[in-house]
C-alpha cells in the first residue's frame, strides 16, 4: 500500500451457509457491490466479520477469498489478531503471501496487560511476520479492554515498528481521536470506527473510516461526506441523523446479527451468525424490514442504477 488510506473502507462480512459453514462463492458478488457503492478499501475478519469465532483456517480461506475477489479493484486489509501470538504471526505471514495489502491486529486480550509496551512488543512479534505490509493497530476498547492513550502509542510505536501506517480508532472519544489524528503532523493513518459518529470524526480531521454499515449505506455516507466538504452542515447532519436511526434500529435487534442480516436484505445474503452471536429469528428479520423502512432505508442505502 503505497498511498494514505482514505475515504470508506467496510469492514466486510464472513458469509456462512444455514449450516454455519463458510458461502465464500458469495465473496466475488460483494466485492463487486462495494466497488459499485465506490467503497475505497474492505476490512477482512474483523469485528464486522466474526473473526474471532473463526478458525485460524477459515481466517485464512476468508482472506484469500477477498484477495482473489478484490486484486485491482479495491485494497484488502487483513485483521490477524488472536489470543496466540504465533496463530497471530501465521496469519500475517499468509496475508503477505497472499497479496493482502496491509494487515491489522488486537493484541491478545485475555490476560489484559496495562503496559504500551507490551502492546507494542506483541505487534512487533505480529509484524515480524509480514516485514512487507502496512501495519494497522486495531484500538476497539470496547471489546479488548483495554484502552491505551493512542497519541502515547503512536509516539513509542513510530519508534519500534518500522510499518507502523496508523490505528483503526474504533471508539467514539473525539478529542482522543483528533490528538491522535493531529500527531506529528497528521504522520499517520487513524481511520474513524464509529459509523454513527463520522461527521464529529470529519470535524475532528478525519481523512478516512472504517465501518460495517459501509457495506450498505456508502451512498448515504457518500453524501455525508459531500455535504461536509461543501461546507452545507445542515444537510450533513440530516444525513448523519439517518445514519444514527438506522444504528438505532440494528441495536434494537442484537447489533452484530443485525448488520449482518441486513446484507440479505439488499440482495446479498451472508447467512447466519455464529454463536456466541444469535441469528435474527424470521420474525425479527421481517420487524427490522419494516422499522428501516420507516426510515426510507431502501431509498438511500442503494445506489442508483
Amino acid at each position: 500500500m503505497d498511498k494514505r488510506l482514505t475515504g470508506l473502507v467496510a469492514a466486510v462480512f464472513t458469509p456462512m451457509c444455514e449450516d454455519g459453514s463458510l458461502n465464500l462463492a458469495q465473496v466475488p458478488s460483494i466485492v463487486e457491490h462495494l466497488v459499485r457503492t465506490r467503497i475505497n478499501s474492505i476490512f477482512v475478519c474483523g469485528t464486522t466479520g466474526e473473526g474471532p469465532s473463526l478458525s485460524s483456517e477459515e481466517r485464512r480461506a476468508t482472506a484469500a477469498a477477498y484477495v482473489e475477489a478484490a486484486t485491482g479493484k479495491l485494497p484488502v486489509i487483513v485483521q490477524v489478531g488472536h489470543n496466540s501470538l504465533a496463530e497471530s504471526r501465521g496469519l500475517a505471514s499468509h496475508a503477505q503471501a497472499i497479496g493482502a495489502d496491509a494487515i491489522s491486529a488486537i493484541p491478545p486480550i485475555y490476560f489484559k496487560f496495562e503496559a504500551i509496551k507490551t502492546l507494542i512488543d506483541c505487534l512487533a512479534e505480529i509484524s515480524s511476520a509480514a516485514p512487507k505490509l502496512p501495519l494497522f493497530y486495531y484500538h476497539i476498547p470496547s471489546m479488548t479492554g483495554m484502552n491505551f492513550d493512542m497519541v502515547e502509542f503512536l509516539r513509542a510505536g513510530g519508534r519500534r515498528l518500522p510499518k507502523l501506517a496508523g490505528i483503526k480508532f474504533s471508539d467514539s472519544a473525539i478529542p482522543k481521536y483528533q490528538a491522535a489524528v493531529e500527531f506529528e503532523n497528521r504522520r499517520f493513518d487513524v481511520l474513524f470506527g464509529s459509523d454513527d459518529m463520522l461527521l464529529s470524526a470529519l470535524c475532528a480531521g478525519a481523512a478516512g473510516a472504517i465501518g460495517s454499515t459501509y457495506n450498505f449505506a456508502g451512498p448515504l455516507y457518500h453524501r455525508l461526506i459531500d455535504a461536509f466538504d461543501r461546507g452545507d452542515l445542515d444537510e450533513a447532519r440530516k444525513y448523519q441523523a439517518l445514519s444514527v436511526e438506522m444504528v438505532r434500529i440494528f441495536r434494537r435487534y442484537r447489533i452484530h446479527p443485525a448488520l449482518k442480516t441486513a446484507m440479505k436484505l439488499i440482495g446479498l445474503d451472508c447467512g447466519p451468525s455464529r454463536l456466541p452471536l444469535v441469528t435474527l429469528t424470521p420474525e425479527e428479520l421481517q420487524a427490522m424490514k419494516k422499522e428501516l423502512a420507516g426510515i426510507e432505508f431502501f431509498d438511500w442505502a442503494l445506489p442508483k442504477e
